[in-house]
């Protein structure tokens, strides 16, 4: 017999899957409670009394969605064959992500300069299992020989991340969003795996 404990949970876990499909579709500004509602044959009243309004509901679905993102991430720390291949697991990685969730993200594209500080913390998380992931790359590297001992690794590849966070294109304003127009996007990861090359190639003399 199920708890009611585990309906509860039963009903969270549907009602995440029915606001991800909302948001990834129409976006957080185009998506509304009463719709979601809807999707689940629920009544509003109900909606709310898991989640009390739709900010908290995206946070919720964003720690969902960035758990699976993690996952990949972390069962990946020490399976590459070498740097090259890690870095570009990472950029491509984070590539399709952002592509694949493109409308999810249109939240942070409204918010960039006010976002929740749950927000950052999960943006937080994610960005410290990357450097983990590239960090654990350039130690192995180190003990095989193949690259020269790196003093302070960590800081090294936080910088470089910043770096290819940094990389626009031409047609992009000064002004350097967190998520830029999705057309952009394929040449910024050309230029980012461009950048991890000369990085690489750098560590290698």
């Amino acid at each position: 017999m199920i708890s009611a404990t585990d309906q509860q949970d039963i009903k969270k876990e549907k009602i995440l899957e029915a606001a991800h499909h909302r948001f990834l579709h129409f976006g957080y500004s185009k998506t509304t409670m009463n719709e979601i509602a809807g999707d689940l044959s629920m009544s509003k009243a109900l909606l709310y009394y898991y989640f009390p309004d739709k900010s908290q509901l995206y946070v919720a679905v964003m720690r969902k969605v960035a758990a699976d993102y993690l996952k990949i991430l972390q069962d990946k720390i020490n399976t590459f064959a070498d740097l090259k291949e890690a870095f570009i697991f990472q950029i491509d990685t984070q590539h399709h992500f952002i592509v694949s969730n493109y409308n999810f993200f249109d939240f942070f594209r409204l918010n960039e300069q006010n976002l929740p500080d749950m927000i950052w913390e999960i943006v937080e998380e994610v960005h410290q299992t990357e450097i983990d992931l590239l960090v654990s790359a350039i130690d192995l590297e180190v003990t095989k020989g193949a690259i020269k001992p790196v003093p302070n690794p960590t800081e090294v590849v936080a910088l470089l991340l910043d770096a290819l966070h940094g990389v626009r294109v031409k047609a992009m304003s000064h002004k350097k969003p967190m998520f830029p127009h999705k057309e952009h996007l394929e040449e910024i990861r050309s230029k980012r795996l461009l950048l991890a090359d000369i990085f690489i190639k750098g560590l290698m003399y």
